[in-house]
């Protein structure tokens, strides 16, 4: 399903999609990038542009202390887990992170599904965070 096919999807509601939020670094380079060079912030202002009329917000932020797999972003959902990724590519990370987000918002369970989600987002995962009122029953 690519990008295009998810903007024409009418079972995403405002309500989810509106609480859907991706977080991407604007600190962010590469240990080969050259000083002064930030692709995070390149990387957060490519996926505000992909995220209009979407729904799901997007918010530059100064550090997600992912320094050793930047670039990095987080994506969080009310009542979902939230997903922090890195190793993300300033070419085409913002159109996975649209797509992911855009999972994550149909996502009954709150969970980000598997299948359907970007390849840069099942390989470049760094973490799966609880959502704050989380309990699981351990044995």
């Amino acid at each position: 399903m690519t990008l295009t096919d998810l903007a024409k999807d009418d079972d995403l509601g405002v309500e989810a999609r509106t609480s859907t939020t991706i977080y991407v670094c604007i600190k962010c380079r590469r240990a080969s990038d050259p000083e002064g060079v930030r692709p995070g912030l390149e990387l957060a202002d490519a996926t505000i542009r992909a995220a209009r009329d979407t729904g799901i917000a997007v918010c530059k932020i100064r550090c997600l202390a992912n320094c050793n797999r930047a670039l990095s972003a987080a994506m969080r959902r009310d009542g979902s887990w939230t997903y922090v990724f890195g190793d993300l590519n300033p070419e085409n990370g913002a159109a996975a992170l649209i797509d992911g987000a855009r999972l994550l918002a149909r996502s009954g369970d709150g969970l980000l599904p598997w299948r359907g989600r970007p390849d840069s987002l099942k390989r470049g995962l760094i973490a799966r965070v609880p959502p704050m009122d989380f309990e699981e029953d351990v044995e």
